[in-house]
């Protein structure tokens, strides 16, 4: 399996769970799937497809911001939304 077919499966898992739902009590999980390495241009990581930006910010982020940078992450990997993340507003980052 390549990263792209890990974080399908990741996102398919999470979807399923109900934890990109804007009400889920749940949390969003990471997208981490331990391989770390940045793009040759350093536009994102290889793995999660998450920018820098995105995994400084993913500790202290809250649902809805977690829901964004995954939809953020999957659309750079292109990859399908799920329902959920689709219909969601999206949030955006805050400054670093």
């Amino acid at each position: 399996m390549n990263a792209t077919d890990l974080i399908a499966a990741r996102a398919r898992d999470a979807g399923a769970a109900g934890l990109f739902d804007a009400e889920s009590d749940g949390t969003v999980p990471s997208p981490c799937i331990s391989l770390c390495r940045m793009a040759p241009e350093g536009s994102h990581c290889l793995g999660c497809f998450r920018t820098l930006d995105e995994i400084g910010a993913w500790s202290g982020a809250g649902p809805a911001q977690r829901r964004a940078i995954w939809a953020a992450l999957l659309q750079r990997a292109g990859l399908p939304l799920p329902q959920a993340l689709a219909a969601g507003p999206a949030a955006s980052l805050p400054p670093r």
